[in-house]
């Protein structure tokens, strides 16, 4: 890790102790948000925040203070004017195992690191019939994503791609799927997260000229009539996807850029 980078992890704007982190051990319940912190400011930080507030809310039944949850933020990154990878782990110390169903304060854990890697090469991606718990929630129940991303290498790819029960795509290992035909973007309409990422790519998109958008289902069987495929998360928010088990897709590097301006269109906002 670069010396410039001084990793952290913090509980409502403290350091952490080995106590404090004693139940994210012994039970795995929660959510998160992950962004990419450079000088103090973040892409699509308002997504974040209600993102955090939403889960919070319906996993906790109560309501978290987004003012206490930027504090947070702003207290882990400091001064520091280097990029950094922030994640915000949002649990609860304080629930009941035996009674989960009952209102508890969230608690607001912090940790921060080195950047993102640069872009990965294009991906070529295996699928599997799967859809996460909640899909609606970036919560931590990553288990099933990490053991598909590991079959998926055993086979010879490198990541997975998910296929919901009607047999349309629907999203990947940690990250939304995006396809570009003769028209503009397709995104696929099954359960999925709704990334930050996804969300300030279509809100670029829509402001830019010449470029459609649309959502629809998007059937495994008519994959070959994509010309291009691309994912987007808080690491990296445009990347090219050479295939789908067999099926292999134009790497377009304009068509990258263009989607990298339309991502790049969405301000700055200060923790």
């Amino acid at each position: 890790m670069s010396a410039a980078v001084q990793p952290r992890i913090e509980l409502n704007g403290a350091t952490a102790t080995v106590e404090d982190l004693r139940l994210l051990v012994q039970t795995n319940y929660g959510h998160f948000s992950a962004m990419q912190v450079t000088d103090g400011c973040v892409r699509g930080l308002a997504l974040h925040l209600e993102r955090i507030e939403a889960a919070t809310l319906e996993l906790f039944g109560t309501v978290i203070d987004r003012e206490h949850v930027r504090a947070c933020i702003r207290h882990a990154v400091g001064a520091s004017a280097s990029a950094l990878s922030v994640r915000i782990n949002i649990f609860a110390r304080r629930l009941d195992r035996n009674r989960p169903g009952d209102p508890v304060a969230a608690d607001v854990l912090v940790t921060t690191g080195a950047p993102a890697a640069k872009p990965l090469a294009p991906l070529r991606l295996k699928s599997f019939r799967y859809t996460r718990e909640l899909p609606h929630i970036k919560h931590v129940g990553t288990f099933p994503l990490f053991h598909y991303r590991r079959l998926a290498q055993q086979a010879g790819y490198d990541d997975a791609v998910f296929v919901d029960a009607d047999g349309c795509i629907s999203e990947g290992s940690i990250w939304n799927i995006g396809f570009l035909d003769d028209d503009g973007v397709i995104w696929p309409d099954a359960p999925q997260l709704t990334g930050v990422s996804l969300q300030l790519l279509q809100a670029g998109i829509a402001r830019s000229s010449g470029l459609a958008s649309a959502t629809r289902r998007i059937s495994a069987a008519e994959l070959g009539s994509m010309r291009a495929a691309f994912f987007t998360n808080s690491s990296v928010p445009v990347q090219a996807i050479a295939s789908i088990d067999a099926t292999g897709f134009v790497i377009d590097p304009a068509a990258i850029e263009i989607l990298t301006r339309c991502y790049e269109s969405n301000p700055m906002e200060r923790v």
